[in-house]
């Protein structure tokens, strides 16, 4: 697969692996305690290069990471989004971070779509999880308008396993059945 030309273009989002410039928005968004809450809280510049190598880093090692999300209409990253396995981790998961001005237009749903199609269809994956925190109702919200369904609690790996989790997803089968309807 090559990396430099992946591009997923939704209606209004261009999905695409991390790179250097994404940085910038990458740290104001872990800054953000509000935008940060879900997603490891917020970080200092400093902590936050560590996670943004991170996903640069599963992009080159495995072969995909969260998309860094631009929107169409004005070029800005405003957020990462997609499939995420870290070591530990409770499942397949396909997740989203958004910046919170980016926050209820819809992009989550919009981008999600086009990540689970891909992690279907190109990772082969047969189940896809959402970790989300049993708070986070605007999450759940979302992944309802993915089609999936809260399966089980769970548990983060180190250095969050104290923070409870909900386990939502669906199978390939459920999703292309989903996808057919729609």
């Amino acid at each position: 697969m090559n990396l430099d030309s992946l591009r997923i273009e939704t209606d209004r989002l261009i999905l695409r692996p991390t790179r250097a410039e994404d940085f910038e928005g990458w740290a104001a968004l872990m800054a953000d305690g509000e935008g940060s809450r879900h997603i490891g809280g917020p970080q200092s510049r400093a902590v936050a290069w560590r996670g943004f190598l991170s996903m640069a880093g599963a992009w080159a090692i495995q072969g995909y990471a969260m998309f860094s999300v631009i929107e169409k209409s004005t070029g800005h990253w405003i957020g990462r989004l997609g499939p995420w396995q870290p070591e530990g981790w409770p499942g397949t998961e396909v997740g989203w971070g958004l910046v919170r001005e980016a926050w209820g237009n819809g992009y989550a749903p919009e981008g999600a779509v086009a990540a689970m199609d891909w992690a279907f269809d190109v990772l082969g994956w047969d189940e896809i999880i959402h970790c989300i925190a049993p708070d986070n109702l605007a999450s759940q919200a979302v992944a309802h308008k993915l089609g999936s369904q809260l399966l089980r609690p769970g548990r983060m790996p180190e250095p969050f396993q104290d923070h409870p989790i909900e386990i939502w997803g669906q199978t390939r089968e459920q999703w292309r059945k989903r996808r057919v309807r729609a």
